[in-house]
């Protein structure tokens, strides 16, 4: 089963409009969003093929909004570095800003309009679905958090009263990964470490 990780990201501008020498200012933390996409895919000389992400860009009225999915098992072109991976959601954002549907900007890369509520109600709604905050359950006292495989992850800004209410309403498990503040790719980095040594240590169980 694939590793699914959905970002909500609520300030950067979703026409793309916005210069790669200020992407945590004008960029409206694009600089975070780009280490989070990286950080759930790139490996030391790899890539995780097992991972799916998806980033709602959350603009108002909702068919402004943009989604971006990347898929593991077809992404090209992503690299480790912050910059490179912000110009490629960058231009998929810029490509989409016209489109009244989904676009495969580059290979593995999907972009389209979206409601980010749905989006997120949708996503949150399949069991297995942990959310990460620094106001939940420790992650080794979660046996919802080990079991799972899907992640909902706010952008430095954290969620919005109404996303949090929705994610409690569905009841899906909060988790924290600590007191420190961790930034939204430290936690992907994190939680991607805890299910490769879960995955490490399962017992083997023989094919049928």
């Amino acid at each position: 089963m694939p590793r699914q990780f959905l970002v909500v990201a609520h300030r950067v501008p979703v026409s793309g409009a916005f210069s790669l020498n200020d992407l945590a200012g004008a960029g409206g933390r694009m600089d975070e969003v780009a280490r989070t996409v990286s950080t759930a895919f790139t490996l030391s000389n790899d890539l995780r093929r097992d991972s799916e992400l998806t980033v709602l860009f959350v603009a108002e009225p909702a068919p402004r909004a943009r989604r971006i999915r990347i898929d593991g098992t077809r992404v090209r072109y992503l690299n480790p570095d912050e910059r490179s991976t912000a110009a490629l959601l960058k231009n998929a954002l810029a490509r989409s800003a016209s489109l009244d549907r989904d676009v495969e900007a580059s290979p593995g890369l999907v972009v389209g309009p979206c409601d980010p509520a749905r989006e997120l109600g949708a996503f949150a709604a399949v069991p297995g679905t942990i959310w990460l905050t620094e106001r939940g359950v420790p992650y080794r006292e979660s046996a919802a958090a080990r079991a799972a495989r899907r992640a909902v992850l706010g952008d430095p800004f954290d969620l919005r009263p109404e996303e949090r209410g929705l994610l409690e309403r569905l009841g899906v498990p909060s988790v924290s990964l600590g007191r420190a503040a961790r930034r939204t790719s430290q936690c992907l980095d994190a939680l991607q470490y805890e299910w490769d040594v879960e995955e490490s240590t399962a017992p083997h169980r023989p094919d049928p």
